[in-house]
């Protein structure tokens, strides 16, 4: 079901349109189930989708209508991934603090090409999970690590995107978890090729895609491109292990997305990743001896990523063999 959040009811769009264009005798084409199909249907879609909601709390938020369900109260609402089958799955490099850490952690001076280009990998967009549980399996478990990162969804096609220009494509922001099997990817890349097998099994998005003009309070223009004051935290098992801010992004959305379209085309669906922000995964804090003995996930952890005004994906980790 394709829904909206309307003061902690979430609508079935499409039931609650059927409904709105039969009530109000409205000849609107009928929205998608489905987020890519949303997606592509551009400003059109997210007008229709306004449109319901507007209509929605003039009728007083109705939970049914003629005796057909159209909304749920957020509660009883199982979340899957806003975007379950990305059309691509990139992730970036964009946090400054993070690089640093790391390499100073492995004993190797800063790069001066982090401060060339926005370099991002591809990762498994076949591999989407939401809030819920994770499956992991045995080689996962040896030095299973989270990633606290935000995530953008790419809202319509271009190709060769300049920054200026990029934020326009941006459907919206998420919250992302890039889980990573830190042995496995340590072992693969002294081949000088990766991450790949140490990342793909898992990546975790939500709760939700959250709409630029919700965000319009926390908003930061940029010549680069915009940012916003978002406030980043992880919890494991309630401890608080990250905190960090989207506003610190050493390279913009808008000119990772400028890199990442040359030559290339986006479409709609197409999800990105900022990178770990800066304390946002146990490999950047045992190597910082913030943790001695070091701290790795195991089986039954409980752990959530939180944006401010992006929400809380929380993910349990479920050993499964």
């Amino acid at each position: 079901m394709l829904g909206a959040l309307v003061d902690g009811v979430i609508i079935d769009l499409q039931a609650a349109h059927t409904m709105q264009r039969y009530t109000q005798k409205d000849g609107d084409d009928l929205l998608p189930n489905e987020m890519n199909a949303f997606l592509r249907g551009g400003e059109e879609s997210i007008a229709i989708a306004r449109k319901v909601e507007a209509w929605f709390r003039t009728a007083g938020c109705p939970l049914e209508v003629e005796g057909e369900h159209i909304a749920f109260p957020a509660g009883e609402v199982t979340l899957l991934a806003p975007v379950p089958h990305p059309t691509s799955m990139r992730d970036g490099y964009a946090f400054r603090q993070h690089v640093e850490a790391a390499r100073r952690n492995r004993g190797v001076e800063m790069s001066p090409e982090f401060d060339e280009i926005p370099i991002f990998y591809f990762t498994n967009h076949n591999a989407v999970t939401g809030p819920g549980e994770v499956e992991v399996m045995d080689m996962h478990l040896d030095k299973l690590d989270f990633e606290l990162e935000c995530a953008i969804v790419v809202g319509k096609e271009g190709k060769n995107i300049t920054a200026a220009e990029a934020d326009n494509y941006i459907a919206g922001y998420m919250v992302m978890n890039d889980w990573s099997a830190r042995a496995m990817q340590m072992h693969e890349m002294k081949l000088n090729l990766g991450p790949a097998k140490g990342k793909d099994f898992a990546t975790s998005i939500g709760p939700w895609l959250v709409t630029k003009d919700e965000l319009a309070a926390k908003h930061i223009p940029g010549e680069a491109g915009e940012r916003y004051d978002l406030v980043m935290t992880c919890t494991v098992n309630g401890t608080e292990v990250s905190r960090g801010n989207v506003r610190d992004m050493s390279w913009t959305f808008a000119q990772i997305l400028e890199r990442a379209s040359y030559g290339v085309t986006l479409y709609p669906g197409d999800v990105i990743g900022s990178g770990t922000v800066g304390t946002g995964c146990f490999l950047e804090l045992n190597g910082s001896k913030v943790y001695e003995p070091a701290w790795w996930l195991k089986d039954g952890d409980v752990v959530v990523c939180e944006i401010e005004r992006l929400g809380r994906l929380e993910d349990t980790v479920r050993h499964v063999g």
